[in-house]
């Protein structure tokens, strides 16, 4: 068999973190879910079992977290901050989804949230 397309994937990942255009909101708060898919080819893993032959989720969960702690204005710059930083730890990465979700934004019909999504290419793909 031959591997065509494989990802590495977090999904629902909860922070609390410090981002809005509102001054109140950069004060207070508010909670926030991060889905990421890397394309990454994981064929050599699949073979040798070794966490150096593919992109830990582990190190990409810490990358992700650093960055949600560094407080924005724009989901869209975390979101991009997200996967520029993963980009540039793991050049292999060919390609990056990023869904944030502002869990709870200040407006009142809004009930499952809002927020962006970003599929970026890495032009820097060995």
């Amino acid at each position: 068999m031959k591997l065509k397309d494989s990802y590495i994937y977090l999904s629902g990942l909860r922070f609390h973190a410090n981002h809005g255009v509102e001054a109140q909101e950069r004060v207070v708060g508010n909670d926030y879910l991060l889905s990421l898919r890397l394309k990454v080819d994981v064929a050599q893993a699949m073979l040798t079992d070794e966490i150096t032959d593919t992109v830990s989720y582990a190190v990409v969960n810490r990358l992700a977290a650093e960055e949600m702690a560094v407080p924005s204005q724009l989901l869209e710059r975390v979101a991009f901050r997200i996967a520029d930083r993963i980009a540039r730890h793991y050049p292999q990465v060919e390609a990056i989804d990023v869904d944030l979700r502002k869990i709870n934004p200040p407006m009142p019909q809004c009930s499952d949230g809002a927020g962006v999504k970003l599929h970026l290419i890495n032009d820097k793909t060995p």
